[in-house]
């Protein structure tokens, strides 16, 4: 038997945004490469993969993995933690295609 819910026991909100996930080690890894990168530099997306134990030669897990980071980058670029750039220049991680470069955000939002 189900209570219906009630004040004390809302039950959940119907337009409520479920939280952004958090993958905690991939964040580490995005802040810990860009900080070590320095200010005006960029880290590689590779170098970070390669750094939570993934290998290029595993193809099926190396892109799940890149694609765990390019997630969490997007969580990052949204707080506006990081910025994404392909070709030296920011860009929507959402609508870049290929190689993207991932550096700290400085205060205006430039790398």
């Amino acid at each position: 038997m189900t209570c219906p819910p009630d004040e004390a026991n809302p039950g959940p909100e119907p337009d409520a945004a479920p939280a952004p996930s958090v993958d905690e080690p991939v964040r580490a890894a995005i802040l810990q490469h860009c900080t070590a990168a320095g200010p005006g530099k960029s880290a590689d997306v590779s170098a970070i993969a390669q750094a939570l134990g993934g290998k290029p030669a595993d193809v099926v897990p190396w892109r799940a993995l890149i694609r765990r980071i390019r997630a969490e980058a997007a969580t990052m670029q949204d707080q506006g933690l990081i910025v994404v750039l392909r070709k030296g220049r920011p860009v929507d991680i959402r609508a870049a295609k290929g190689v993207i470069r991932l550096a700290l955000a400085a205060g205006d939002g430039r790398p």
